[in-house]
């Protein structure tokens, strides 16, 4: 056995050789995989869909509310979770079943890029983690250096339209939008994912709006009919799944933001 410290700061006892993973966020399936270890997952949520291999792993339940007795009945070496609310709500379950919980909970890019290559340690992957990490490194860096030329960007990304929820303070998609070349327009709003009145909305006057593309997140709130983003028809859409998971295809957002905000340079 050997103790490591997961994102939380906390100590967690795992197997030299991990074997057998749950775990229980898409954004995480995406990461192990990454790292070369997805042949390891025995169990996922029902909303890991990718890459396909994922849909074929056995399902333990949704994100939030697990089935316990499925992930007991697995039998994994370690329980990866992606935030300290799910963690709360059966660490000690799992652990009074002599499983392993690890919480990853990256906040930035970077972040990820570090939860990627720690995961090859944890698994004796970092070959392949290692191989992956200098093209995304280099793509985000190109993109920096492109942003850097071109003039700042007032950015609102609308995760829904009805109720209106946005990214606020601690989201990681405010260092994608920094990034890019904009600047978040709620970067300072408490919370992650905050809900706004339509009264504070309509004072934002984004002038570019993206939206997490969804059924039910086609359009602009009402409450930016009258804002620059609107009026000169720089509202745009990426993948819900790429924009609200933090893992390797990110930098696929953050390619796609960067085109939105400057499509001069994307020329260049």
């Amino acid at each position: 056995m050997r103790v490591v410290t997961d994102d939380l700061g906390r100590q967690v006892s795992l197997p030299v050789r991990i074997d057998r993973i749950v775990s229980l966020a898409p954004s995480v399936t995406e990461n192990v995989f990454a790292a070369g270890a997805g042949d390891r997952l025995v169990g996922v949520t029902t909303y890991c869909n990718y890459p396909e291999q994922a849909k074929s792993i056995a399902k333990v339940g949704d994100t939030m509310s697990p089935n316990m007795e499925t992930i007991v009945a697995l039998r994994p070496d370690v329980v990866l979770v992606s935030t300290a609310s799910q963690i709360e709500a059966f660490t000690r379950t799992l652990e009074g079943n002599g499983i392993a919980v690890y919480v990853t909970d990256p906040k930035t890019l970077e972040d990820v890029f570090k939860s990627v290559e720690t995961f090859g340690h944890l698994f004796g992957t970092e070959d392949q983690a290692e191989r992956l990490l200098p093209n995304l490194e280099s793509r985000t860096e190109a993109v920096s250096n492109s942003a850097e030329r071109a003039p700042s960007t007032k950015v609102l990304i609308q995760v829904s339209r009805e109720p209106l929820f946005t990214i606020g303070k601690g989201a990681f998609l405010n260092d994608l939008i920094t990034r890019a070349g904009g600047e978040s327009v709620t970067a300072n709003v408490e919370t992650s994912f905050p809900k706004l009145s339509k009264e504070t909305a309509s004072a934002l006057e984004p002038e570019v709006i993206i939206l997490s593309d969804s059924e039910d997140n086609q359009e602009p709130n009402e409450a930016f009919k009258n804002s620059p983003a609107v009026k000169n028809g720089r509202v745009y859409k990426i993948n819900a799944d790429i924009i609200s998971r933090p893992g390797p295809r990110l930098v696929d957002a953050l390619e796609q933001i960067a085109k939105f905000l400057h499509p001069e340079e994307s020329k260049n």
